[in-house]
């Protein structure tokens, strides 16, 4: 038995972190239609990141992340296509070009 900070007792204390945050190597490489994309020109937008990657596919998603209070770019995104076919080819083609002058990272997801 594991006790927590308060003297509780801690649940499930023999479980891997890994899997009470539902990681398995099993779907870190499993393929997924939702892509992270890196590195991206803070002036780079939504539009931008759908009409880039729209030419490998039916993108039905697009998010890039932005700071909560300032509102500025955190020069990351998100692109999730309705099959992941075209995921993949987009990863294939676009992991190291370059957007908006700045060369993205491109690969699969582990976000929901």
């Amino acid at each position: 038995m594991m006790l927590n900070g308060r003297g509780g007792m801690l649940r499930n204390a023999a479980t891997p972190f890994g899997k009470l945050l539902n990681w398995s190597a099993a779907s870190s490489s499993a393929r997924t239609s939702k892509l992270f994309v890196g590195g991206l020109s803070y002036d780079t937008n939504e539009t931008t990141l759908k009409d880039t990657f729209s030419q490998y596919g039916d993108v039905i998603a697009v998010r890039v992340i932005c700071h909560p209070t300032m509102g500025k770019s955190k020069a990351f995104g998100f692109v999730t296509f309705s099959s992941e076919d075209e995921a993949a080819a987009a990863v294939r083609k676009m992991n190291g070009e370059e957007l908006d002058g700045r060369i993205i990272r491109v690969h699969y997801s582990d976000c929901g």
